[in-house]
């Protein structure tokens, strides 16, 4: 895997910015597992964001961020990427020691070579890991995959199950919301029987370039995005304010998944804590979220043959074992967390970065 190739600007420029919010600094160093020299030129970013960075000679690294949470990734060529949870309440952010073990050669060679990949996999399902990856709403129309020859295409028989990896980071125009995503695809696995998709990975987002007329139209597009989305109700729950931004919260009777009751208190200390700047969520099971101050795209209405007179956006939750939020809408675990609904059809073409601020 090489390193993420992205300009020092955008770590530069982002300072404009925090100067105006509350920030905590990044310091660590990057070193071999075996030997324990440096490893100079690791890929060290925050994914979900704007900012990373690059090791130096020396393997030191350092970064400047929001208050929150982040998932800090790191990446080199031939060693396994490692991830690391962080935030302003970290106690060793300052003296990060990030050890990388080298890659199972074996295995990297079979993607790289594209051992037992189909030769006609875009032919044959590209588009179809572009509708369930990158999305099917009109955002998506927008968005292109400019080095797709990095992809490869699994399909297993027995399973009836459709693999997708990639030989090296993925890079994705997205010309509605004026970014271009570098994303570092695990994997994409979609099991036909059950008619469900999930990808892993970590993406790295930049800022595009444009004129003063794309700048505005890329401004209000965000907005868009994000207001109603899973990182816009995480926030208004940490801030609790999810009246005021349009939210309400119903849990779902396990036994009839239709029948909801409101959640009249969802700051109830029962299950809400707020605890060293990271607010705890207790609640278990299935709870439905309705985000009433925008209506839902056309397509999502037509593609699940709802009513085209829909008034409200309607997600649900599926959560294994409660979760936490920090104060930028990260929140973890995030693989116990399940989305259903609009939340779901909303794919990689609605994201915006956790350090998106709407104004």
């Amino acid at each position: 895997m090489k390193p993420f190739l992205f300009s020092c600007i955008t770590l530069l420029s982002s300072f404009v910015v925090f100067a105006q919010e509350k920030t905590f600094s990044i310091h660590g160093k990057v070193t071999d597992e075996k030997s324990g020299s440096s490893l100079a030129g690791a890929s060290v970013f925050c994914q979900n964001t704007t900012t990373g960075t690059i090791s130096n000679n020396d393997g030191d690294f350092a970064m400047r961020m929001a208050n929150g949470g982040y998932d800090l990734v790191v990446s080199y060529t031939g060693y396994q990427t490692q991830v690391l949870r962080i935030s302003n309440s970290s106690k060793d952010k300052d003296s990060l020691h990030i050890v990388l073990k080298e890659e199972d050669k074996s295995m990297s060679e079979v993607v790289v070579t594209g051992g037992g990949a189909l030769a006609d996999g875009w032919e044959k399902y590209g588009q179809f890991f572009m509708d369930n990856f990158i999305g099917t709403s009109d955002n998506a129309a927008q968005c292109t995959i400019t080095n797709k020859d990095v992809l490869r295409f699994y399909y297993y028989k027995k399973s009836n199950r459709l693999k997708v990896k990639a030989k090296d980071q993925l890079v994705i125009i997205n010309q509605a919301l004026g970014y271009k995503i570098y994303y570092q695809l695990d994997s994409f696995v979609n099991h036909y029987d059950t008619r469900i998709s999930s990808y892993t990975g970590y993406p790295l987002f930049e800022e595009i370039s444009g004129t003063p007329e794309q700048q505005e139209t890329w401004k209000k597009n965000r907005y868009m995005a994000y207001i109603g989305s899973r990182l816009h109700f995480m926030r208004s729950w940490y801030d609790s304010t999810l009246k005021d931004e349009g939210f309400e919260i119903e849990t779902l009777d396990s036994t009839d998944p239709e029948k909801g009751t409101v959640l009249e208190n969802p700051y109830d200390s029962n299950f809400y804590s707020l605890d060293s700047g990271t607010v705890d969520i207790s609640l278990k099971g299935h709870i439905r979220v309705k985000y009433s101050n925008r209506v839902p795209e056309r397509k999502y209405l037509i593609a699940n043959k709802f009513p085209l007179t829909a008034r409200e956006q309607i997600s649900a939750l599926d959560i294994l074992d409660g979760f936490s939020i920090e104060e930028n809408g990260y929140f973890y675990e995030q693989a116990e967390v399940t989305n259903v609904g609009y939340w779901a059809w909303k794919k990689l073409a609605e994201v915006v970065p956790y350090d998106y601020n709407p104004d």
